[in-house]
C-alpha cells in the first residue's frame, strides 16, 4: 500500500527530523564541552609510592675546599692546572653548599622532593686518603642528613663522585693501584659506621666510565692521564674491585636495614626500530658495551667476548676478585642522558651501533643527544638482563642557555621539553612493571660542571656565582607541579 504524505506532512516530518538532528548535535557538542572543561585522569600518573628528588655531587656544589680539615682531591689539582677547565675556573667555592646547606634543603622542600642524592668528599673524611679520619668532615654530612630528615627528605649518599684524594694519586698512582681499592673499602666502612643511622641508602661509585675513561684514558678529566690499554684496563678492574670491597665493608659496619647499590651511566642501548631482531640486538649490546664495569659487577665474570677483544691488554684478576666485585646489591642506580642506537646485524656480536647523523638534535651540551626512549630501554634492559629488584634513575637532566631576565626569571622551556618527554618514557617502564622506584633530576643547582666549569648550567635553580643567590627557573615550577600531581604535566 502506497504511503501518501502531504506536502504539509512532509514538511512537518522534515522539521521534526531537523530538530532531532540539531538536538542530538547540540547534545554531543555539550558533552564534548563538558569533557573539554572537566579535568580527566592523567594517563602519565605514577604509583603513589614513587619518589621524586634531585641530585648533586660534593666537588660540584660544596666549595669550602680548604676548610675544616679537608684535604685536596685530584679535582682541586686538575682545576688549578691552567688550561684544564673552562676559563681555568675551579670548584673552590662552587655553590657554597657547605655553608648554605640549610637554604638548599629548603629549595628541595619547596619543590616537594622526597629524596636527595648527594656525594661525600673522600678527602673531607680522610685528607690523606687513609689513616686518621677527620671528625669535622663526617660531622658535616651528619648535619646535612639530619636537616634533610627534619624536612621530610630521605638522604641518599654517594661515596665516590670522582674526587679522589690527591694523596692517593701521588702516593700509589690512584686507580692504577689495588692499594686505592683497599683504601676505598676502609673509607666506605668508616662512613657506613658513622652515617647509616641517618642514611639508609648508599651508592658506592658514580660513573666508572667517566672517572676512569675520561680521567685515565682521554685525559679530559682529573687526573688528566692517557694510559696505554693494558694499564687502563687494570685501572678499570681496580675501580670495580674497590666497589666490591666497599659493599663488603659497608655490610660489616652499617646498620642492619642499610641498602647498598651503585650509580652507573651505563651505555644505554636502544633498538633503532622497536622490532624483535633489534630489541634482541640492543639487549646483547647492553651487556657487551658495559662489559668492563656493570656487566662484571652484576654477573661476576668478564664476558669472553670482552676478554677476547682486549687480548694481551685484558686486566689481570683472580677468582677471588670476581667474587668480591659481584657482592650482591640491594638496588641499582642508572644515570641516563642519551641513547646509543643499535640495530641487528649479521656479525659476531649480532649488532652494530647506528651513528647519529650531524642533524641529530641535542641540548646545549653537544654530547647530549635527545632520545627520550632511552629512559624506557635503560630501565627495561637492566631489569630483564640482571633481574634487578629495585632501580633508581640517579641522574637525568640537561643543559640550557638559561638566560636570567632583568626581573629574575629563567624561561628554560627547552629543559621542560626535555624532561617532559623523557619522564613520559620513564612512565612507560613503570607502567609495564619494571621496578623503577624513584627519579633524581640532575641537578638541583647550577654548579661546577667539571671541565666545562660554570659554562654549562644543568640546575632547576639558577645560581648567581657572584652573590650565591638562587633563582627558581621555569623548570623548577614545572617539576614542582609534576611532584605535586605525581604525574607528567
Amino acid at each position: 500500500m502506497q504511503n501518501k504524505v502531504s506536502r504539509r506532512g512532509f514538511g512537518k516530518s522534515l522539521g521534526a527530523a531537523a530538530m532531532l538532528s540539531a538536538s542530538t548535535t547540540a547534545g554531543a557538542a555539550s558533552k564534548r564541552a563538558r569533557a573539554v572543561g572537566t579535568p580527566q585522569p592523567n594517563y602519565y600518573q605514577f604509583p603513589k609510592n614513587f619518589l621524586w628528588g634531585c641530585a648533586t655531587a660534593a666537588y660540584q656544589v660544596e666549595g669550602a675546599a680548604r676548610e675544616d680539615g679537608r684535604g685536596p682531591s685530584i679535582w682541586d689539582t686538575f682545576s688549578h692546572t691552567p688550561g684544564k677547565t673552562f676559563e681555568n675556573q675551579t670548584g673552590d667555592i662552587a655553590d657554597d653548599q657547605y655553608h648554605r646547606y640549610k637554604q638548599d634543603v629548603q629549595l628541595l622542600k619547596w619543590l616537594g622532593a622526597k629524596i636527595y642524592r648527594f656525594s661525600i668528599s673522600w678527602s673531607r673524611i680522610f685528607p690523606e686518603g687513609t689513616g686518621k679520619p677527620n671528625e669535622r668532615g663526617i660531622e658535616y654530612y651528619q648535619r646535612l642528613s639530619d636537616e634533610l630528615r627534619a624536612n621530610g627528605i630521605e638522604p641518599f649518599a654517594t661515596l665516590f663522585h670522582w674526587d679522589l684524594p690527591q694523596a692517593l694519586q701521588d702516593r700509589v698512582g690512584g686507580w692504577e693501584s689495588r692499594d686505592t681499592a683497599k683504601a676505598f673499602g676502609e673509607y666506605a666502612g668508616y662512613v657506613a659506621s658513622k652515617l647509616s643511622d641517618r642514611v639508609h641508602h648508599f651508592f658506592t661509585m658514580n660513573e666508572f666510565s667517566s672517572f676512569i675513561d675520561l680521567g685515565y684514558a682521554e685525559g679530559r678529566f682529573a687526573p688528566g692521564l692517557q694510559l696505554p690499554p693494558a694499564r687502563l684496563n687494570q685501572a678499570r678492574h681496580n675501580a670495580v674491585l674497590a666497589h666490591g670491597l666497599a659493599v663488603q665493608a659497608m655490610r660489616a659496619n652499617a646498620k642492619a636495614a642499610t641498602k647498598i647499590g651503585l650509580a652507573e651511566n651505563l651505555t644505554s642501548a636502544v633498538p633503532v626500530i622497536e622490532a624483535e631482531p633489534h630489541i634482541q640486538a640492543s639487549n646483547k649490546a647492553t651487556r657487551f658495551l658495559n662489559a668492563q664495569y656493570l656487566t662484571v659487577i652484576m654477573e661476576g665474570k668478564y664476558m669472553d667476548e670482552y676478554l677476547h677483544a682486549q687480548g694481551a691488554n685484558a686486566p689481570k684478576f683472580t677468582p677471588e676478585d670476581l667474587k668480591i666485585i659481584s657482592s650482591p646489591l640491594d638496588f641499582l642506580g642508572i644515570n641516563i642522558y642519551q641513547p646509543t642506537y643499535i640495530r641487528a646485524a649479521d656479525s659476531p656480536l649480532g649488532f652494530v651501533r647506528v651513528k647519529e647523523p650531524s642533524s641529530f638534535p641535542h641540548m646545549l651540551s653537544n654530547w647530549l643527544f635527545i632520545g627520550p626512549e632511552v629512559l624506557y630501554w635503560g630501565s627495561r634492559h637492566v631489569a630483564e638482563i640482571w633481574n634487578v629488584p629495585e632501580i633508581y634513575i640517579t641522574e637525568n637532566g640537561c643543559s640550557s642557555t638559561d638566560d636570567l631576565t632583568p626581573d629574575g626569571h629563567v624561561y628554560d622551556t627547552d629543559r621542560i621539553m626535555f624532561l617532559r618527554n623523557y619522564i613520559s618514557k620513564l612512565h612507560r617502564a613503570v607502567s609495564e612493571g619494571y621496578p623503577v622506584r624513584g627519579y633524581f633530576l640532575w641537578s638541583l643547582l647550577d654548579n661546577f660542571e667539571w671541565a666545562d666549569a660554570y659554562s654549562r648550567r644543568f640546575g632547576l635553580y639558577y645560581v648567581d656565582y657572584e652573590t650565591q643567590k638562587r633563582y627558581p627557573k621555569e623548570s623548577a615550577y614545572w617539576y614542582r607541579e609534576l611532584i605535586s600531581r605525581n604525574a607528567v604535566v
